[in-house]
């Protein structure tokens, strides 16, 4: 056994074994050209509608919730939530509401 490390003569192993070639215009991995080269920035793709229909329900309140819904459209993927929790909170307080309105008295007959 040799305590010698390997020099830059073996290529680096791709996926099954196979020689992995670097990208065209890359420099060879350990080159100082290597070293010094900057990271490419990442640049995210810009908001988009996912372009949903909403159909109004006939409910004022619960059409205006669904149309905030359309402010997500315009904010990157982290502003999502924020839009999402208030919508929520409003639809479900639109049903608590529904819950807790006074029922209508049934009406009996009375002969006397």
């Amino acid at each position: 056994m040799s305590d010698s490390m390997p020099g830059p003569e073996i290529q680096e192993q791709g996926i099954h074994g196979a020689p992995q070639s670097p990208e065209p215009g890359s420099p060879e991995p350990g080159s100082p050209a290597s070293a010094a080269a900057p990271a490419q920035a990442y640049e995210p793709a810009a908001p988009a509608a996912l372009g949903v229909q909403r159909v109004p329900t006939g409910d004022a309140g619960v059409d205006a919730q669904l149309e905030r819904l359309a402010d997500a459209d315009h904010l990157p993927a982290d502003g999502h939530l924020e839009v999402y929790e208030d919508v929520h909170r409003a639809l479900r307080d639109a049903l608590t509401a529904l819950d807790a309105r006074p029922q209508p008295t049934p009406s009996y007959n009375h002969r006397s």
